[in-house]
């Protein structure tokens, strides 16, 4: 049953840096979290955790794809040891200017530190799949695992940094982030024979941003929209779990989704699908807009967690699809930037749907946070179909882009210019 799974991680080097790719993504679940559990205990203020975690996310949205910019242009070692090992320095400097009760601007300034070098380790990974793999049934098969492992550090992440915080010491959640962050950066990134050679574009070749693609730039703004349906969903299940008087179940029922979407992502990759990538995008958008719809009519919370499961099923194929879609859309010396302007625009869109939900809930409670929720999902539905004439017409049938031969010279990694 998962023999293409088995298949794909057979590959020289797959299993060692997919694996190191779970332990370096932790942070991406802990971080914001530990920072909500950590910052009250000291400072007795929610609103500055809000804060600072804002300052945290808006910080890595706009400096990934920078990033991942100079990655397509000098590979992954090289703009990315230096680049986590800053990031967990700011982590260090985080739990330090908290643990010593420092004034609030330390902690800002770590955040900042953080954020801006964190880059996205799911692009980076997701893009050695695309080098090691030519056949896109087998990249369908490991974009599939990948999308499971990020549910699965969802689920993990935020139980654990809770315990740590709660169980050891406040700034505890922090911990295992900031090691995580150097550890699997360190072994990611030390694999050079799966890292991609970098493409260098010849004389006449076409340059510019990967958004000058149309397709790019409608599947940035569907994922944002995507991303606002989760930010809202999380404010807005923990609103109802609190007036229900089980605010700790809210973390269980968050689980129950990202399960669903775990299960949902091993089970799409073990089939090769023969209808067009972006048609079953699409589909994908509607069906997780008319899950998430349906949260609003719920009255407690076992039958929200049982409808959260189902819908789960939707997310995982969905962003499947979406990170198919964008090696279509971009060149190869591009491909690590697209990758992580989609996840980039996940997380803007996340913070606006938990901000606007926030506010939501305080004039009308949960029930106005899940409108949210439906009015991300519309909105999303409404900006899929708008694009479908973009996403039908620019997605190349056999599932992958021109390769590098076709415009570039390829550099190897070991060549110090690289």
């Amino acid at each position: 049953m998962l023999r293409p799974y088995r298949e794909v991680l057979a590959r020289p080097g797959a299993l060692a840096f997919s694996s190191a790719g779970v332990l370096a993504r932790l942070p991406m679940s802990m971080v914001g979290i530990a920072i909500v559990l950590a910052v009250p205990e000291v400072y007795g203020s929610y609103g500055l955790a809000g804060q600072i975690t804002a300052v945290y996310v808006i910080v890595h949205s706009i400096a990934a794809p920078l990033l991942a910019h100079l990655v397509d242009r000098h590979g992954q070692a090289r703009v990315m040891m230096p680049a986590l090992r800053v990031a967990g320095l700011g982590i260090v400097g985080i739990i330090l200017a908290i643990a010593t009760a420092a004034h609030p601007g330390w902690v800002f300034a770590g955040a900042v530190v953080a954020g801006a070098s964190i880059g996205s380790v799911g692009a980076l990974v997701r893009a050695r799949w695309s080098y090691i793999l030519r056949d896109p049934a087998a990249i369908h098969t490991a974009y599939s695992l990948e999308s499971a492992l990020d549910e699965f550090v969802f689920i993990v992440g935020p139980v654990v940094a809770t315990v740590l915080a709660t169980s050891v010491a406040p700034t505890a959640g922090l911990w295992l982030p900031a090691a995580a962050v150097l550890l699997g950066g360190w072994m990611l990134l030390s694999q050079r024979a799966t890292e991609p050679p970098v493409v260098r574009r010849e004389a006449g070749a076409s340059g510019g941003s990967s958004l000058r693609s149309g397709g790019m730039v409608v599947l940035t703004l569907v994922f944002a929209a995507v991303g606002s349906i989760f930010g809202a969903t999380d404010v807005s299940t923990v609103a109802f779990a609190d007036e229900l008087g089980s605010k700790k179940a809210a973390g269980t029922v968050l689980a129950v989704f990202a399960l669903g979407s775990m299960l949902s992502g091993l089970g799409y990759g073990l089939r090769h699908w023969q209808s067009p990538l972006w048609r079953r995008f699409a589909i994908g958008v509607v069906a997780l807009a008319c899950g998430v719809s349906l949260f609003f009519v719920v009255s407690s919370l076992p039958v929200l967690a049982a409808v959260m499961f189902v819908t789960g099923f939707t997310i995982a194929p969905t962003i499947v699809n979406g990170n198919g879609l964008v090696t279509s859309f971009v060149r190869p010396d591009q491909l690590t930037t697209g990758l992580a302007w989609v996840g980039t625009a996940l997380g803007v869109g996340v913070s606006i749907g938990s901000a606007a939900a926030g506010a939501a809930v305080d004039q009308q409670g949960a029930h106005g946070g899940f409108l949210v929720v439906a009015a991300s999902a519309a909105v999303a539905v409404v900006a899929t179909f708008v694009a479908l004439p973009t996403l039908r017409a620019g997605h190349a049938p056999a599932g992958r882009g021109a390769g590098p031969a076709d415009y570039a010279t390829v550099v190897p990694n070991s060549d110090p210019s690289a």
